[in-house]
């Protein structure tokens, strides 16, 4: 299980619907991407809701997701490093703005996958996938990280420290700014999110390195 300050984040039917809308909505936008080069701006994935890692790229956006999904999953207790907790947050908020901006493209995501869900798509629906991250114990500091980046480094800590901002877990966030490429294992961490088929789909259009 994944735990954010302690609490561990509902292992629910609403966690499910935001992993796979946000992935599936990025998968798409990168393939459409890819074909039409000039037609999106360099970030168009589900962690554009993050300023930070606005320009990560989107094969390391669905790699990332693929990796906090794991550990959401898993019986272990993986505590939530800050990567983790843009990733959720990330996902709540851009499949509730995708209910809110376009429902049906919404409701293509959620079909076909390992559960099938009838869910009404409305502002509900909206509002509970923002409660499921805003009602978890944690302070944001994901969100404030980009107010610091045009300080000199001993005004930046200083200001971090006073803001509660614990410098130390700021090292997460910037290592994966200079990720390019996807990890060996990100397909075996999407399962129970995608199914077999997307699985394919994901592998020939995001090929991963081969495990060491």
């Amino acid at each position: 299980m994944l735990k954010i300050c302690q609490t561990p984040l509902p292992q629910s039917l609403l966690s499910y619907v935001a992993f796979r809308v946000a992935f599936c909505e990025t998968f798409e936008r990168l393939c459409f991407h890819r074909v039409h080069a000039s037609a999106l701006p360099d970030a168009y994935g589900y962690l554009g809701e993050v300023p930070f890692l606005r320009e990560v790229p989107a094969q390391v956006q669905l790699d990332l997701l693929a990796s906090t999904w794991q550990k959401h999953l898993s019986r272990d207790v993986h505590p939530a490093d800050l990567v983790d907790e843009s990733v959720v947050y990330a996902v709540c908020e851009a499949a509730a703005r995708l209910v809110e901006q376009d429902p049906e493209v919404f409701a293509k995501h959620m079909r076909g996958g390992p559960l099938e869900l009838a869910v009404p798509v409305d502002a509900y629906l909206s509002r509970e996938l923002r409660l499921l991250y805003l009602e978890m114990p944690n302070d944001g500091d994901f969100l404030l990280i980009s107010q610091f980046l045009d300080l000199p480094p001993d005004e930046s800590v200083q200001q971090k420290l006073e803001m509660g901002v614990d410098p130390k877990r700021l090292g997460s966030m910037f290592d994966v700014l200079g990720r390019w490429h996807t990890s060996p294992h990100m397909l075996t961490r999407l399962k129970g999110l995608l199914t077999e088929a997307e699985l394919g789909r994901v592998a020939s259009m995001v090929p991963s390195p081969c495990p060491a």
